[in-house]
């Protein structure tokens, strides 16, 4: 590929304010690639136990309209004792295989298989439980070919192919991701293509060389909300992904994450959209954001902690103190035997999320130094991106009371004033 490596930064004017209806950010078509102008690509597929999908994803990826001495696919495998490598190896000789003794995680995953690639021009990253369309892999890499960003990321449809999964993406503002046009029909909406916060790691091509620059995957991160940490940084340092409709492949989704507990995988989901915004907010924004999404993160975490009696905890509810003889010892006694209350393992894996963000403070600190010494676009350029910036899961009323109280307070909404851009509320 002979695209000079700063040539898209130098290209991508200043982002747009998109408006209420998202179009601002929508840019120009690229010219499809000749054969000569394919770039070698790398193809890393991550496995756990995903052994029933494995054949579908391969046969996909063996029927793409790409030169074959211009591709490769590595199969990582974090693990698995499902069978999956044996099957590979005798069903799938073509795919060359990483393997790992225990589960470590999508990012570290991700990243060892770009440290395996072969002179990659381009690597692209691809969930096991996804099947791709023959021009997939083109479409996917003609921008970065032309010089038009860094990273892409693909039209992503449900498995059955009438709805969407995703369409580029966007995040609230302290930090959880929304993947643009979920769950909803695949119509003309999608069919243009746009800036995006981030590429879906499950379906994504970046160049080989800024995914080194950018360090890749925080592999602290373990699963979960990586990618929207890649974007933000890849946007941070002056770089840019693009969301490309004519890239299209088809989602089996969820399939692994379905067979783990959910409190496992709460605590990263809560956790990592703390630290994307710890990591990659300027100084300024992030004094704004931090003390209202800890104060949001901490009501979540008593919603999800389940009924709490409140009463042992209300010393205007005492009607008098234990006396000083032998029953009111037992009476202590009884009371410290009911000091432990039963909650909802959910909620427990909030409040570690927390715990994991402030408890390692030196460590997230530095982490943030590191990335900050990069920045060359400030994040005025960057909060358009985030499509819906005020967008809330939770519908307790309450809730919704704290949060506009706290953006107001903190002056968050001075932050996002006029930047709400999806036009719809995400599902």
């Amino acid at each position: 590929m002979t695209v000079d490596p700063l040539q898209a930064s130098r290209k991508i004017t200043p982002v747009p304010n998109a408006g209420p209806d998202g179009r601002g950010l929508e840019v120009e078509p690229v010219t499809p690639l000749t054969d000569a102008e394919l770039p070698r690509v790398t193809m890393v597929v991550l496995n756990w136990n995903g052994r029933q999908h494995l054949d579908k994803c391969f046969a996909s990826a063996l029927g793409l309209d790409y030169p074959e001495d211009k591709r490769e696919l590595i199969l990582v495998d974090n693990g698995s004792d499902d069978g999956s490598l044996a099957h590979v190896r005798a069903n799938h000789p073509w795919v060359r295989i990483v393997e790992n003794e225990r589960n470590t995680g999508f990012s570290a995953g991700c990243n060892q298989g770009s440290r395996n690639a072969v002179d990659a021009d381009v690597f692209v990253f691809l969930n096991n439980d996804l099947r791709v369309e023959p021009d997939f892999l083109r479409h996917l890499v003609a921008p970065i070919v032309r010089g038009a960003c860094e990273a892409t990321t693909a039209r992503m449809r449900t498995w059955d192919g009438q709805a969407l999964d995703s369409a580029g993406g966007g995040m609230n503002f302290h930090g959880i991701g929304i993947q643009r046009g979920h769950d909803q029909p695949d119509d003309e909406r999608f069919a243009k293509p746009r800036l995006t916060l981030f590429a879906c790691g499950g379906a994504m091509a970046m160049r080989a060389d800024v995914f080194r620059e950018t360090g890749g995957f925080d592999e602290d991160f373990f699963a979960y909300y990586e990618d929207v940490d890649l974007g933000w940084r890849t946007w941070l340092m002056g770089y840019s992904v693009r969301y490309e409709p004519k890239a299209i492949c088809y989602h089996d989704l969820s399939s692994t994450s379905r067979r783990v507990p959910p409190e496992r995988l709460r605590r990263l989901q809560v956790r990592n959209p703390l630290l994307v915004c710890f990591k990659n907010y300027d100084d300024a924004n992030l004094q704004r954001v931090l003390p209202t999404m800890t104060g949001l993160a901490l009501r979540r975490a008593l919603l999800h902690l389940g009924p709490i009696d409140r009463e042992p905890y209300r010393i205007e509810d005492m009607r008098t103190l234990p006396g000083a003889g032998w029953w009111g010892r037992f009476k202590q006694g009884w009371a410290k035997r009911r000091r432990t209350q039963v909650v909802n393992r959910v909620g427990v894996a909030d409040l570690l999320a927390l715990d994991e963000l402030y408890g390692g403070w030196d460590h997230w600190m530095a982490r943030r130094q590191s990335i900050q010494a990069l920045r060359k676009r400030p994040d005025s350029e960057i909060l358009p991106l985030f499509l819906h910036p005020h967008w809330r899961i939770e519908q307790d009323p309450a809730y919704a009371s704290l949060q506009n109280g706290l953006s107001a307070f903190m002056q968050v909404d001075d932050m996002f004033a006029g930047l709400t851009n999806l036009g719809e509320e995400p599902i």
